[in-house]
Parts: C-alpha cells; structure tokens; sequence
C-alpha cells in the first residue's frame, strides 16, 4: 500500500527552538533523455543469503567475491554477464577467521583475511586466478580492505585495528603498502612472509602523546583510555589514477588520511567537519514513528563518517568522494549511541526540548554523546548524529568540500521509491530508519564513459543505487536509481569499463550483502554504442 508523503519544516534560528511549517517533498529532478542508462542484466546468486557477498571485483572475464558466510572466494565465470556461474569456491580457513576484501590485477588475487581473535595480526593472501597460493603475509589487525594501485606495483591494505567487545585490547590502526611483486614470485607454498623492505606499515603514532605531529581540529578521538594510533580506524582506500596517492577514510574518526605510496608516507589527515541539517537542502527525516515521509531541517549537525572512498581527476583538478554512511561505536565495554529523547537538553539552546524529543520530532533520532556538552555541566549544547545521508565530492588538494548532495538521496528515494523509503533491507519496513542515518550510503564507485565521468552510490538501507554524472564536480546532475527487488544491502560497487568489460559495454557489478547475490548492470547509450 502506498503511504502518504508528507513533509515538513522546521527553521530555527541560532539558539532558538524549531518551529514546524508544512510544505512539499522537493521534486526530483529527473533526465528528460540521459546520457546513459544502466539496466541489470544478470545476477549471481550465492544461494547463502546474508553475507555471502559483500565485495567484488573483476579480472580477465572473471569476477571473485567474497563470501564470509563461508569464509570462502567465489569464483565467477562472467565471460557471459548476462549468466554468471560459479567457478569454484576457495576456502580461506586455513589464512583466518574470516575474508574482508578482494582485489585482482591480472593474473593475480589478493584477499585481506583477518584473524581470530581480530585483534591480532591479519593476513594478506596472493592467488593465482585459479585460486591456487602464491604466497601470504602478514599485515596488521583486522584488514578490512584491500586494492592494488592501478599500476599494479602496489597493494595496499586497511587495517581497521577494532578493540575487543571489552574494550581493553585497541590494536592500533595502520595502513599496509606491499611491493607486490616479490610476492607474485614468491612461491612460498603457503608459508607466511614477514615484515621487510617489501612490507612497510604506515602507522599513527606521530600524533601520541610527545609526537611530532598534531592532530586536525575536529578529528574524533575518543575510544576509552585510547591513544590517537589506537583510536584512528582505516576503513576504506581510494588511489589516485597515477597511483601516487592513497586516501584512506577513518570513518569512526570523520577523518581522511592521505598516503604517499611509494615511499608509504603519511601526508596528512583531512578533518571532514560536520552538516548543518538546518541549512536549506540539508533536511532529514528523524522519526520512525510517524508512518510518513517527513523531510525537514532540525537543529541537529551530522558527523559524515564515510564508508566507501573513490578519486577521480575532473574539472578543476583531483578530488575524493566519500558515501557517508555514518558508523558509531558499539561494544560491551564502550557505546556512543542514544536517542535524543533520553539526552538532557540545554534548556538556553533547546527551550522547546519537550517537543523536540517527541516521537514525531527528533526524540527517536539516534545521536552521538562522545560530544555537545561543550560547559561540561551534564546537558547537551549541540547534537551531533552519525552519517550525513550523502554523498561529499572534496578537494584532493585539502580535503576541503567542493558539493555535498544534501537530502538529495531520500528527496529521490521519497519521489521514486516511496513503499522502501527509509526502509530496512526487507520488504515492508517502510521509514524504519529514518531515525538512524536514513538510506545510509555506503558503497561509491567512479566511472568515465565517453567525455562524462559518473558517481555510483549504494544505499546499503534502502536499497539500489544512484546514478550522478560528476563531471562538473561542483555541480553534479542526478541520472538514475534502480532498486532491483531480488537485491538488498548493496556493501560495495565495481565499476568496469568497456575496454575491461567481457560485453564491450561499460558494466556496474553490485555485491548486496544481506541477499548474497552480485546484480550485474550494463550500461547503454541512447543513439550509440558508447560516447
């Protein structure tokens, strides 16, 4: 059944209460005649279900997945992207508990497989393209992404360093830079390779207490009893097309680390700052008791805590995209999470805090207390949310924000996909999420065809992806969403071109975590074979 949209408004001055005015959803703008469409085309299904495909990438008419369900690398056939078919499955048990990320280069595989417990040391594994070993090493705690450089003289690995669920054992976070080619060669048969000149860790430690450096105002460090190199989290890699540059999100910490590759030295650390949600085009939808679309601004700023990184080279220079899908600290022994009807409000900055903790407003939104109270006299003077239900285009130069698409994704998702606005990965969980960082962009790709480039972004809540063209990146024009039914959690987007791609077409492959399926899209140029 179709529910009803309703949206409202709520202005505020600086240290005044919200009011509510009632006006339209803003209309979405929708491409009369598109430069590109992308259709599916073909599915691979694990059969597994939830975790069963998070990651993809593709090589040489092959696609390898990982599937955590089983701790396992599926191998797929996709010389005919309209029927993919599995190859073999190879298991990962005997390099750790449990496979993160792929990335292939040729005729090479590498796979990031983290241990048991995850705090200690993970492991980077090399295959042939059949599965068999080249060799492993060692890289540091939990690596939770791994990616060659586009020249393919590098791999480069996240390790995100999570604590225990006690939070009494942090490892520290770090970014590992292999010189891939001796371990191509090394032929080690299954032995493991430690640290040397070939494996080189990029650490925080320079930020700790009596370092050389300081860090950026703004970067969140806060993990009880933790030390900055504890406490920084690598999530996520970007590489510069000229695989020069790194740019790592730490997405607990709203933060970007830029990495020098080949001598595996940190530049820098990009403080990302927050949203105004009560800056016109920046409203949300707070509650999830109103069984209604309600987008508005509210007198609460959102943390971006980004997923998904991609860099691309476009008008103007080089910038990074960020998904900000938002992520918080949940552990038995540390939690950052409350709803703001459960917070005391300062009564000078929310004199109307009763209504606003009502159901109906923001009292159902979830909100971060690592800060707000700014006097320390036990109430909060701002709110801060995780995720910014966006997708940010920065300066590559100085992290600085260039465009950030505001509401834009659940203005498209309240006009195109109503019945799965907000919703929760499952049929008829309408608005479920919507007091917790909405659609929840995650999973971000890059891709030129023709003279455009384009931004794919996965709403890993709602569903389906969204299609931009970036090429002005100051001024980025919507395409397309497609929310395949047979599909939901997308956790990741590979981008193929067609001079990659086995159909000649450009191709978007789609690992959707909680269905466990990679939906394969094509993308096709009205009037022409490609631009």
């Amino acid at each position: 059944m179709r529910r009803p949209i309703v949206a409202v408004l709520a202005l505020a001055a600086a240290g005044l209460a919200a009011c509510e005015t009632t006006q339209p959803v803003d209309p979405v703008v929708i491409p009369a005649d598109p430069a590109v469409v992308f259709e599916p085309i073909g599915r691979y299904d694990t059969g597994l279900g939830e975790s069963a495909a998070e990651i993809a990438t593709y090589e040489d008419g092959r696609a390898y997945v990982t599937n955590a369900a089983e701790n396992a690398l599926d191998i797929v056939d996709l010389a005919d992207p309209t029927e993919p078919a599995l190859i073999e499955r190879v298991s990962m048990e005997r390099y750790g508990a449990g496979i993160n990320s792929v990335d292939a280069k040729g005729d090479v595989v590498v796979v990031a497989v983290e241990a048991d417990p995850k705090t200690d040391p993970g492991t980077v594994v090399f295959l042939d393209r059949d599965g068999a070993l080249l060799s492993s090493v060692r890289v540091g705690a939990l690596p939770d992404m791994v990616t060659f450089t586009p020249d393919g003289r590098y791999v480069l690995v996240a390790n995100e360093g999570e604590p225990n669920d006690d939070y009494d054992v942090d490892p520290e976070g770090t970014i590992t830079v292999i010189t891939a080619q001796p371990f191509i060669e090394a032929g080690t048969d299954g032995a493991t390779t430690s640290a040397n000149e070939f494996v080189r860790t990029v650490d925080f430690r320079a930020y700790d207490p009596g370092g050389t450096r300081a860090l950026p105002a703004g970067v969140r460090i806060y993990g009880p009893g933790a030390t900055p190199s504890q406490d920084l989290e690598p999530e996520y890699i970007g590489v510069s097309g000229d695989s020069r540059n790194a740019y790592v999100t730490l997405q607990e910490n709203n933060a970007v680390a830029v990495i020098d590759v080949a001598t595996a030295r940190l530049v820098r650390i990009d403080a990302l700052g927050t949203k105004d949600h009560m800056v016109a085009g920046n409203g949300l939808d707070p509650s999830d008791r109103d069984d209604a679309i309600a987008i508005a601004n509210w007198p609460v700023n959102g943390v971006f805590e980004p997923d998904s990184i991609a860099v691309a080279d476009l008008a103007g220079g080089r910038y990074y995209l960020t998904a900000n899908e938002g992520d918080t600290r949940d552990y038995d022994g540390f939690g950052e999470e409350e709803r703001i009807k459960d917070l005391e409000l300062d009564p000078t900055n929310f004199p109307n805090a009763a209504e606003l903790q009502s159901d109906e407003q923001i009292g159902r939104l979830t909100a971060t207390v690592v800060n707000g109270d700014v006097d320390d006299d036990g109430d909060f003077d701002f709110l801060e949310i995780p995720g910014g239900r966006s997708f940010t285009i920065r300066s590559a130069k100085d992290g600085r924000r260039v465009w950030d698409s505001g509401d834009h994704l659940e203005q498209l998702t309240a006009q195109l996909d109503p019945d799965n606005f907000n919703s929760n990965q499952e049929p008829d969980s309408f608005d479920s999420r919507s007091d917790n960082k909405g659609p929840e962009p995650e999973a971000l790709a890059v891709g030129r065809i023709g003279s455009s480039t384009y931004a794919f972004v996965g709403l890993e809540r709602t569903g389906g992806i969204v299609v931009y063209d970036i090429t002005d990146p100051t001024a980025p024009t919507f395409v397309q969403f497609a929310n395949p039914s047979e599909d939901a959690g997308p956790e990741h987007i590979e981008f193929v071109s067609a001079g990659r791609s086995p159909s000649g077409q450009p191709l978007l492959l789609v690992s959707n975590e909680i269905s466990g399926t990679v939906a394969v899209y094509q993308a096709s140029v009205p009037g022409s074979a490609e631009r």
